[in-house]
């Protein structure tokens, strides 16, 4: 079975990989190797889950996935956590770095079609795909596809850019309320987009998305097991804090003048946590201390968006939970691999 999704002038595959609708003799396209199946690592922000991929994929042979929206982006290395040099000359780590920062345009159709290659590449590899989600849209189109979407217009947009963000949320919502109420007036990008698909299709984005939204997640692949690692708010806080303290330790504020002194960063990349917050340090809009809080927290506020995702994606028939509140983080690869044994070897 195979959706189908177009971007730009172009119609590809982006569940290319056996549905579970299946017979047994499907094989994944493109790879000549059994398939190990896919293993998929969810959890909030600083939860650890970059470091269970690691410990997973050392010890079964596997390859690292990422499914991060600010990851993609080469440059935002510190302050989007990214994996570093050491872990990625150790275990291969697909979709980082495969955006420009100062562009605009990468969607999650972009994603998916590179992700879907990663996987069918470790698979030819002998290896498990192992995908370690923050970006939980990400992972939901990675389990279910996404719907036929119009592709960007560029010149609708350049026009809608010279908007105010007032004028911005009035033309939104009065074409589409719902939406304009599910979004922050500063968030233009996504702004501009829900005009975009009013403009192409003359329908309101809320109601194509409402379906896909609401419905409980499904895992339309098969052989793919998930996990959640499920924190409590005020450890994974504490996490959060630590983690902000020492990325600022390690050099974030001059990663960001850095950026800063090869252009301006495009809209998408501009969104990344700390990214605008220290850049309204280097202009003079804000001090360090009250960066630093507020960046904490943004951070929380992300961590807990994506609980809700977590919450629905915990409905998903045969997901391992880890409590990380009871089970020490030395013990989760162990969890994970008696729960699937067969993760260890092709089919």
């Amino acid at each position: 079975m195979q959706f189908l999704h177009t971007v730009g002038q172009h119609t590809v595959p982006i569940l290319s990989l056996p549905m579970r609708e299946t017979t047994e003799s499907s094989t994944s396209q493109g790879s000549s190797a059994p398939s190990r199946g896919i293993l998929v690592l969810a959890g909030p922000t600083a939860g650890g889950k970059s470091a269970l991929g690691m410990e997973i994929a050392r010890r079964v042979g596997g390859e690292i996935v990422c499914a991060d929206s600010m990851q993609i982006y080469r440059g935002l290395d510190i302050g989007t956590a990214k994996p570093i040099s050491a872990e990625r000359a150790e275990i291969r780590h697909a979709l980082l770095d495969v955006a420009d920062p100062y562009g605009d345009g990468f969607t999650v159709a972009d994603w998916l079609r590179l992700a879907n290659e990663a996987v069918l590449e470790a698979h030819t590899r002998g290896k498990l795909p192992i995908l370690v989600g923050g970006t939980n849209l990400y992972l939901r189109a990675f389990f279910e596809g996404l719907d036929t979407a119009p592709a960007a217009d560029m010149k609708f947009r350049a026009t809608l850019e010279r908007e105010s963000d007032e004028s911005l949320r009035a033309l939104l919502q009065a074409v589409d309320p719902i939406r304009a109420s599910e979004l922050h007036l500063h968030d233009r990008r996504r702004t501009i987009r829900a005009l975009e698909v009013h403009h192409l299709t003359g329908k309101p984005m809320s109601s194509m998305a409402t379906q896909w939204d609401v419905a409980s997640p499904r895992m339309m692949r098969d052989r793919t097991r998930l996990v959640i690692l499920d924190w409590p708010v005020e450890l994974i806080n504490r996490r959060i804090n630590a983690r902000v303290k020492s990325m600022l330790e390690a050099g974030f504020l001059r990663e960001v003048e850095s950026l800063h002194a090869q252009g301006q960063l495009g809209r998408q990349a501009a969104e990344a946590v700390g990214y605008r917050e220290l850049g309204a340090v280097l202009s003079g809009e804000l001090r360090l201390d009250a960066a630093f809080e507020s960046i904490k927290i943004r951070t929380r506020q992300y961590a807990k968006q994506q609980r809700v995702w977590l919450r629905r994606f915990a409905s998903i028939e045969g997901v391992l939970r880890i409590d990380a509140n009871v089970t020490d983080p030395s013990a989760w690869a162990d969890l994970v691999l008696a729960q699937w044994p067969d993760l260890t070897t092709t089919a």
